[in-house]
């Protein structure tokens, strides 16, 4: 099935679908927003996405804290970084007019409902929330693409949240992810991808938790249609995902060598065009190896196969001359024509 995110078809004939992960990078600072979004543009990403929190619809304050930092609770983390209404709107009209799709993740109905009133363009899941049933279910209302985020969960709680969503809206999308900050390239099992492919028959992206861009490169080499990689402008900045987040540079370097591997893939069933001149030169056909009398008997002793590949009989059909006889006299090295054989 074809799924479109704006003008952006999301299909194995096209070129990934690329989404710069800014989460909370910003750290509460709304300003470095706008510097996210100009170098998420600059970099070459289709989209870039944010989270909308709303710490008490989300949440309750258990004093947990990240691994990032012993001091800052969970909870005041995404107090902090709360955005209004009026900020969404704000960030959605700057990204319309960079020409970069504005996305977001929300954690409750009620973030999703303000997601809803900015007219995102898709929905994103993350891994956190894929067996979250009632927060999908509200989500997949809204019949707008919806990429799902599969971390933390097993094929079983994969199954039943796809089933239970493709009931509702058809235009699902899953992303292969490991929920490790950073994952290591020893548990992040990219066989996933085609598998999933396979199964749910939707199209399947990756959710690169890596800190580099080796293993998003080879997602798209088996087949991921989305890429999503954590983006930061620096690594200077605070926030509890820039240790596995890439700056604008190495985000367009993914790209241009994803889009590379991505027109590399194929499979091959015929010649190409533009290989019919190397066979000239490359390819054999039969020729003779020694001087060859007028009714001689061809065998393996006068002829053989030589290249270029510019004369009559192939080296294929060598058998088909074994045997025959020699309509005339032939010098040495002469490419045998069908013409020559009685």
């Amino acid at each position: 099935m074809k799924i479109k995110i704006n003008n952006n078809e999301i299909a194995d004939s096209k070129r990934p679908f690329y989404v710069a992960e800014a989460g909370i990078n910003y750290d509460g600072d709304f300003q470095k927003c706008f510097k996210l979004i100009d170098a998420a543009k600059t970099a070459g990403a289709d989209a870039i996405k944010f989270q909308t929190h709303i710490a008490k619809h989300e949440m309750i304050d258990t004093k947990i804290t990240l691994a990032h930092s012993k001091k800052e609770t969970v909870f005041d983390l995404m107090k902090k970084c709360e955005l209004t209404l009026e900020q969404h709107k704000k960030l959605q009209k700057y990204c319309k007019k960079k020409n970069i799709i504005f996305l977001s993740t929300p954690f409750s109905i009620q973030a999703a409902d303000l997601l809803k009133k900015v007219s995102v363009a898709a929905f994103k899941i993350g891994s956190g929330e894929c067996n979250n049933l009632p927060l999908i279910k509200h989500v997949a209302k809204f019949k707008k693409p919806t990429i799902i985020s599969t971390g933390m969960n097993s094929l079983e709680s994969i199954t039943k949240t796809y089933n239970f969503a493709k009931k509702i809206n058809t235009k699902i999308i899953l992303m292969h992810c490991i929920s490790m900050y950073p994952a290591p390239s020893s548990k992040t099992m990219l066989n996933t991808i085609p598998f999933l492919k396979k199964k749910f028959k939707c199209p399947v992206g990756f959710s690169d938790h890596s800190d580099d861009i080796y293993l998003a490169v080879a997602a798209v080499a088996l087949g991921a249609n989305v890429i999503e990689k954590h983006f930061t402008v620096s690594k200077k900045w605070s926030g509890p995902d820039i240790e596995l987040s890439i700056t604008p540079e190495k985000f367009k370097n993914m790209v241009d060598i994803c889009n590379e591997i991505h027109s590399a893939k194929g499979i091959r069933n015929k010649i190409l065009k533009e290989e019919i001149p190397v066979t000239n030169f490359a390819f054999a056909t039969v020729v003779t190896t020694k001087k060859i009398n007028k009714n001689e008997k061809f065998t393996t002793n006068n002829i053989w196969v030589k290249r270029p590949g510019t004369g009559k009989i192939p080296a294929k059909d060598l058998h088909k001359i074994i045997n025959k006889i020699s309509k005339r006299t032939l010098p040495e090295n002469y490419q045998l024509k069908h013409s020559d054989v009685k």
